[in-house]
């Protein structure tokens, strides 16, 4: 039997700071919007441009991780699934709702169009983390050649090999 595939793949900006919650079994679930900006022009010429929002859902550490370096404003890369709730409101009447469910997460804004928050990526599979990775050095564009930004701006490495002081020390 073939496999069917439900996948979302979208960029935007945040409309609001997101929203965590925790279910009382102790998930952590993050509620955002994001829009995502269309532009076009017609037979005629003329520009037009369309403003999509998208109702994103991140759970445990992804949702923890969104909650914590995400906010208004910041653009975002989001990979997912298309998922629509039915519930009954107070009044009796059926309503439906479509979100993305996140399964992997990419801040694209630079930092001076975020405040501090850090480069970072998150997927809905990652591992715990004491804090993120250190932000990649950033290219410099000068004259139209991209270069590397000097070597004494660049953060330590965090795996730095340590010397062997003794033989019980070696790994074989």
């Amino acid at each position: 039997m073939a496999k069917d595939l439900n996948k979302v793949q979208f960029t935007g900006h945040l409309g609001a700071d997101p929203e965590m919650r925790y279910t009382p079994q102790g998930s952590a679930v993050t509620n955002f919007r994001v829009a995502s900006n269309r532009s076009w022009k017609d037979r005629d010429g003329t520009a037009h441009e369309d403003t999509e929002w998208f109702r994103v859902v991140a759970w445990d550490k992804l949702g923890e991780i969104c909650n914590q370096y995400l906010t208004k404003g910041t653009r975002v890369y989001i990979e997912g699934r298309l998922q629509t709730r039915k519930w009954t409101d107070r009044d009796g009447q059926e309503r439906y709702t479509s979100e993305i469910v996140a399964q992997d997460m990419i801040i694209l804004s630079g930092r001076g169009e975020r405040g501090s928050t850090p480069d970072f990526e998150a997927s809905a599979n990652d591992e715990p983390e004491e804090a993120p990775p250190p932000p990649a050095p950033r290219l410099a564009v000068a004259n139209g050649a991209a270069r590397s930004a000097p070597a004494a701006s660049r953060p330590p490495a965090r795996n730095q090999p340590q010397p062997i002081e003794r033989d019980e020390d070696l790994p074989f």
